[in-house]
């Protein structure tokens, strides 16, 4: 079986592998998603060493939840790293024939934001029945940048609770926004954060104040949305191409094309640059690629698995196109 470098979480003593499975697309992002094609995804990451699997109530009102433990429930839980998000309950309500406002599936349940002690008790016992296990290594708080206030002052301790209980291994928050996580690390005692496409090829302003403060106090980074949404998902951005779950502007077309030139010349792809660059960080333990098939999981695992010329990143700062402070990792 192939092995994948694993890495700690913070001082929690959980560890993920170096590639983590991220679970939206099971949640019918974008495009539905059939059982079975995510069933052979799963089992895919799993053959191909995979062991950190990432879901949320969020993807697919609780499809993503249930498609992963399809697998994991039936795979020995000392092997895996699993981690939900909390933040939204979600309740039953008449589908109508209604599809979801964000994700493919029947419109089964709505979201109701809750950041409050019993709201996350609630929506961890709904994750752990979705899922059919009995515990979960990583909780995040999700999307909380337009509830912050209540995520930290209520549901931060919460999950610090969760984890004094030792009902869950390592806590945090997933979001977009550094600002908000810079001040989550300098607030609590949170072990690891998901930084969604903040610290990719494209976007590396998570050096600023966020990874300093990170170092400072012992906090694991996981960089999701490497790809940032798909203008690095190609060898080639191609027309069309988002960035940032938008069209990608013109000047972000063209960097992107110019940080492809410097790959090509070094024999390496776009993909495989960008879901190396983030490992480069002593802080970042690992990247979360959201995968929805067995082919793209097989992609990615190669395109992982890849070999880079450090003298990619030295011309890459050469010609201005990443940050000086983004060296190599002393791994």
């Amino acid at each position: 079986m192939p092995f994948l470098p694993h890495h700690p979480l913070g001082h929690s003593g959980v560890e993920v592998t170096e590639l983590g499975f991220g679970g939206g697309p099971l949640g019918g992002l974008y495009t539905a998603v059939a059982r079975d094609t995510a069933a052979a995804a799963l089992a895919a990451a799993w053959d191909g060493g995979i062991r950190y699997f990432d879901t949320s109530p969020h993807y697919g009102i609780g499809q993503s939840e249930r498609w992963s433990g399809d697998l994991l429930r039936h795979k020995p839980r000392a092997e895996y790293t699993l981690s939900t998000k909390v933040g939204r309950i979600l309740v039953p309500q008449e589908a109508d024939g209604g599809m979801d406002e964000a994700f493919q599936v029947p419109a089964t349940h709505r979201r109701v934001w809750d950041f409050s002690r019993d709201g996350i008790v609630r929506s961890v016992e709904d994750s752990l029945s979705r899922i059919g296990v009995d515990r979960i290594d990583v909780l995040f708080l999700h999307d909380a940048e337009q509830h912050f206030e209540a995520a930290l002052r209520s549901g931060y301790p919460a999950l610090a609770d969760l984890r004094a209980q030792g009902m869950v291994g390592a806590i945090g928050a997933g979001m977009y926004d550094p600002v908000l996580l810079t001040r989550l690390v300098r607030e609590t005692d949170a072990d690891v954060l998901m930084l969604a496409g903040h610290y990719t090829l494209l976007t590396q302003d998570a050096l600023d104040d966020l990874f300093p403060a990170c170092a400072e106090r012992g906090v694991s980074v996981l960089a999701a949305s490497v790809f940032n949404s798909g203008v690095l998902a190609t060898p080639r951005p191609a027309d069309g191409a988002t960035f940032d779950y938008l069209p990608a502007p013109p000047d972000v077309l063209r960097r992107a094309g110019r940080i492809a030139d410097v790959c090509e010349a070094h024999g390496v792809t776009l993909p495989q640059a960008a879901m190396a660059f983030p490992l480069l960080h002593p802080v970042v333990a690992g990247i979360v690629v959201g995968m929805r098939s067995e082919s793209e999981v097989r992609a990615n695992l190669a395109a992982f698995g890849a070999g880079i010329p450090t003298g990619l990143w030295s011309d890459l700062r050469t010609e201005g196109l990443i940050d000086d402070r983004a060296v190599p990792a002393q791994r």
